[in-house]
């Protein structure tokens, strides 16, 4: 069976498609269970279309934005979203929030949409598998999406498996990033290291091992290989280059105030009597901008 089929057969199941007839002016009352659909394409006007309150990105990059804006001037929108009619004249987008957004920017008055009738737990489901399958994702993102699946749409792992067109042990592995520590899962969605890293971190079990990994290959640049060689040192009970002994929380709590106070991390190393404090710059403009909150 391929990804592609099972992946078709999940959305099938969200989308049932409609007798062709039924046009938009039916009645939006419909017997419960029973969703209906047109597979027509209506133009909306955009100031009939409210935001998909389950839209599972809440983030999206402005640039990339106005780019597909400039493109839909040229050449219109290509692939109509998706929205649900609440009433006359009155829609929620379902699928499509980048292309809905763009099209403000771009200027149009309407947009070409299919229109669906779902309740909140199909809106949910269709939002965060057309996002899953078309948006650019990080694996966090990819993560919290799974997660929502299962918790929200109370899906078992091997019926979100056939939603998304993954086996099991891939949702698995993206499940377990989200028992990592939060500054790891933010290295991880900001691409400061990859999924590769994160995996061979996570067969750690121990959070300040973790963290001592991760802080390692951020210091030292260190390659997935490298990673995996170290996690299966310190499982081992072989000692590193360095000792992943955690810092005091105290220290960890001052490392943090000081990141945050300076917009940057602040390293803070100390053997119980003294230490010192790193605070890395990127560029001299940064280095100045250090200076000033210094006040020297």
């Amino acid at each position: 069976m391929s990804k592609k089929k099972a992946l078709g057969r999940g959305l099938s199941a969200l989308l049932r498609d409609a007798p062709e007839e039924e046009k938009l002016d039916v009645d939006i009352a419909s017997p419960a269970g029973s969703p209906k659909t047109t597979d027509s394409i209506n133009e909306i006007a955009l100031a009939e279309i409210e935001t998909n309150p389950f839209q599972p990105r809440q983030h999206f990059d402005k640039e990339a934005l106005q780019e597909l804006a400039d493109s839909i001037k040229v050449h219109g929108i290509i692939q109509p979203i998706t929205v649900r009619r609440l009433a006359q004249h009155q829609y929620q987008l379902i699928s499509g929030e980048r292309r809905f957004q763009a099209s403000k920017l771009a200027g149009l008055k309407t947009i070409p949409a299919y229109v669906r009738t779902a309740d909140d737990q199909q809106m949910l489901e269709m939002a965060l598998i057309e996002n899953i399958q078309r948006e650019n994702l990080n694996p966090i993102e990819i993560s919290l999406s799974y997660q929502r699946l299962i918790s929200e749409c109370n899906l078992k792992q091997e019926e979100l498996g056939d939603r998304v067109g993954k086996n099991r042990s891939t949702i698995t592995n993206y499940l377990r990033l989200l028992k990592l520590p939060p500054d790891i899962q933010i290295a991880v969605r900001d691409n400061k290291i990859s999924m590769g890293h994160a995996r061979a971190i996570i067969n750690v079990e121990n959070p300040d091992t973790q963290l001592y990994i991760f802080k390692k290959i951020v210091a030292e640049d260190l390659s997935v290989r490298k990673v995996e060689e170290l996690a299966r040192q310190l499982m081992a009970g072989k000692p590193a280059t360095a000792s992943p002994a955690a810092q005091p929380k105290e220290i960890g709590q001052v490392q943090s105030r000081l990141s945050s106070h300076f917009g940057t991390k602040v390293r803070v190393q100390s053997d119980g009597k003294k230490g010192e404090i790193r605070i890395p710059f990127l560029s001299v403009e940064d280095l100045n901008r250090i200076l000033e909150i210094l006040k020297l």
